[in-house]
């Protein structure tokens, strides 16, 4: 296994890794990342919100994270009064820090391995819903027990397929404030285009503050609590790196799948991706043309494309990697050594021998399946009329017992979703959409809707024209898409025969409906059960390989829990004769500068800092670095973790991976695989030349 390969459980370190960290340059201990007797860098570490990591840099709680982890809180802060999003924040005094409903952060306490006590007296042979239900009333009580006495969150999860328990106590602080954010032209510079791409030339970044009661304890907001003193915060690095420079990344990476067969990378790879490309590919065409043409829909529909762009990107990226990795004869290559050890041995045929055949069987049986359930979710429920459609059948679902606070709920969805919502450009989407999956998802798996199709056929009617005739009468036919009728209707709602069929007519909701019922009564079932037979084997084939090679150290598979990975600064060569440097600088930044693109509109203020070359105490040899790259394993959930030097300095914010390294939640490849790190100089550059919010600077530990 290469070095730079793996997600490594924090609290095993001195077991495993530590010798090999230093060897590479690191100078610390396995005490100093992960210890519960002393400060250490896990108590400067968290979860920021539902997905991201974040990490402590003063003794006053200051977090840095991405710009696009605290994008939410800082849209939810913006008006046309205090665009924040495109003008940027930044609080000069703690009374100016904003505070954010909802948000969290989470810190681990500690965490133990309870295997043996979710486990004890389990065994394969037993039935498997018998072993469920053990398991998960051990790991109630396991949590109930950790939870006695104090007001902790207890986790527990599975490690290994299964094969290994550990349980996580945690620290949930409820009061955050909004300190700092670069406008949008510097924290999410590139913008699409330049996503999961180097070299990058991003200010990902934003600043919160963790507030506390008077007991520094965590509380709901409250203008009496004060800044969190916490026992470990990282101190900021103006050393800067350079190629072959050990790095740590510390955070929280939420999935990957490097242990799967042949045929899962197979599915993967040959049915199920190119399929979600094909859906999203269709979607991205539509819309980019439609905001090409027009502002306004520009404006209702980026935050949408960027949400399909993301992963049609990191699919394409995948694909390719996994491709030229030839990654199915990779995994076979090691299904035959360990199926060379299974036959060594009558009681390893008789526990594993099974495995490789029945994973045969079981995905030729449940490719279809799944096919129609990425369909289901990539075409149909990507619909926008059809999750407008959900809200409506959520209503109609409460009969007689709905409240006014259902109506208000719905009519304020009603209104955020009317002001970005575009008919022309949803009909186009729904027109595309409903032909690949009639085409694509499989014949099992049609709705009762478009059983019209078929005898038009004898009228010279072909599948395509008839549904773009379907098309138009669902959107004619369906008067709760239309803003103005949908408002008037639901003004004058009450339960009743009449209202009820008014929606249930629709071609909109017989559409839903049909799907719902085909999605739960021919898909989710049988998803459901393959992927129960899956998981089972999977355990098993787990086992058998740690059992095959004890001289490897495996790594779990990201699961969302605290990992520490690590690497050196590094190029690469994405292909002959191309060289990509480590880092790059200002200077790239103004060379993409284009006022006609929004994602490429450099601010005046950076422009004139670039031009007087004022880059304060962070300059390094008269340029001002921006990003860098390094051989550190990550994925999504990684975006915010800190990324740290030999000494346990931050010299940056991990915020994404190149282009040619997606595959690596499925197999790593060292050569290729490097993730993307906001330099830290630069984020310190912006807040104290850029943003003049020079207070922040001071409340930090500088490391020069």
């Amino acid at each position: 296994m290469q070095a730079h390969e793996g997600m490594w459980i924090p609290m095993l370190l001195k077991k495993y890794n530590i010798a090999d960290m230093q060897k590479k340059g690191f100078k610390l201990t396995a005490e100093d990342i992960y210890s519960i007797n002393k400060a250490s860098m896990k108590d400067a570490v968290m979860i920021f919100g539902g997905g991201c990591t974040g990490e402590l840099i003063s003794d006053r709680g200051l977090i840095i994270t991405n710009h696009h982890c605290g994008y939410s809180s800082i849209q939810s802060h913006s008006s046309l009064e205090h665009d924040y999003l495109t003008d940027g924040f930044w609080a000069m005094r703690d009374e100016d820090e904003l505070p954010n409903e909802g948000l969290t952060v989470t810190f681990l306490v500690r965490m133990e391995d309870v295997t043996g006590q979710v486990l004890k007296g389990i065994n394969d042979d037993m039935p498997e819903e018998k072993r469920v239900k053990l398991i998960e009333e051990r790991i109630e009580k396991i949590k109930e027990e950790a939870g006695k006495g104090n007001n902790y969150q207890i986790k527990v999860k599975p490690f290994f397929y299964g094969n290994q328990y550990f349980m996580f106590v945690e620290n949930v602080f409820k009061d955050i404030r909004l300190v700092g954010a670069p406008p949008s032209a510097i924290g999410k510079f590139g913008g699409d285009t330049d996503n999961w791409m180097w070299p990058r030339h991003t200010g990902d970044f934003s600043l919160f503050r963790i507030y506390a009661d008077k007991n520094n304890q965590p509380a709901e907001y409250s203008e009496d609590n004060v800044p969190y003193k916490p026992i470990k915060h990282f101190p900021v690095s103006l050393k800067g790196v350079k190629k072959g420079d050990f790095t740590l990344v510390f955070g929280y990476p939420g999935r990957t799948q490097e242990y799967l067969t042949s045929y899962a990378v197979d599915m993967i790879q040959n049915k199920i991706n190119p399929e979600r490309i094909k859906v999203r590919q269709s979607i991205i065409d539509i819309m980019s043309a439609d905001m090409e043409k027009d502002p306004g829909v520009r404006i209702k529909y980026s935050s949408k494309y960027a949400g399909v762009s993301n992963y049609w990107k990191k699919w394409i990226g995948e694909n390719r990697g996994l491709e030229r990795l030839n990654a199915v004869a990779k995994k076979q290559e090691i299904e035959k050594n360990l199926t060379d050890w299974i036959n060594e041995s009558k009681d390893r045929i008789a526990k594993y021998g099974h495995l490789l055949p029945e994973y045969k069987k079981l995905y030729a049986e449940y490719t279809p399946y799944k096919l129609a359930e990425e369909y289901f979710y990539e075409a149909i429920w990507r619909m926008e009329s059809v999750k407008f459609t959900s809200k409506l059948a959520g209503l109609l679902r409460k009969g007689d017992k709905f409240t006014e606070k259902d109506i208000e709920s719905i009519k304020k969805y009603a209104k955020k979703f009317f002001k970005d919502y575009n008919r022309d450009t949803d009909i186009k989407i729904f027109r595309s959409l409903v032909k690949l999956y009639y085409k694509n998802a499989g014949n099992d798996f049609q709705p009762e809707i478009f059983n019209f199709i078929k005898p038009l056929n004898h009228f010279e009617i072909d599948d395509d024209t008839a549904l773009d005739i379907f098309t138009d009468l669902y959107f004619e036919k369906t008067f709760y898409l239309d803003e103005t009728k949908f408002n008037d209707f639901i003004e004058k709602y009450s339960y009743g025969s009449e209202n009820e069929k008014k929606i249930k007519d629709t071609p909109g909701y017989n559409f839903f409906y049909d799907f719902v019922n085909v999605y739960y009564t021919k898909i989710a079932n049988n998803t459901e059960k393959y992927t129960n037979k899956i998981d089972k084997l999977n355990r098993l084939y787990m086992r058998a390989l740690m059992q095959a090679d004890t001289n490897k150290i495996f790594y779990p598979d990201a699961n969302f829990t605290l990992r520490t990975a690590y690497g050196n600064v590094d190029t690469y060569e994405p292909r002959d004769g191309v060289e990509y440097e480590y880092y790059t600088t200002l200077k790239g930044v103004i060379e993409k500068d284009n006022p006609d693109i929004y994602d490429y509109k450099v601010p005046a203020r950076l422009k004139e800092l670039y031009r007087k070359k004022d880059y304060g105490q962070y300059d390094e040899n008269g340029k001002m670095h921006v990003c860098f790259i390094a051989s550190n394993h990550t994925t999504g959930g990684n975006s915010g973790s800190p990324v740290i030097n030999a000494y346990g300095e931050l010299i940056g914010v991990n915020f994404d991976r190149n282009w040619e390294g997606t595959m690596s939640d499925i197999m790593y490849d060292p050569e290729m695989c490097r993730n993307i790190t906001l330099d830290i100089r630069y984020a310190l550059f912006l807040i104290d030349k850029f943003a003049g919010d020079t207070r922040l600077i001071d409340e930090m530990t500088i490391a020069e």
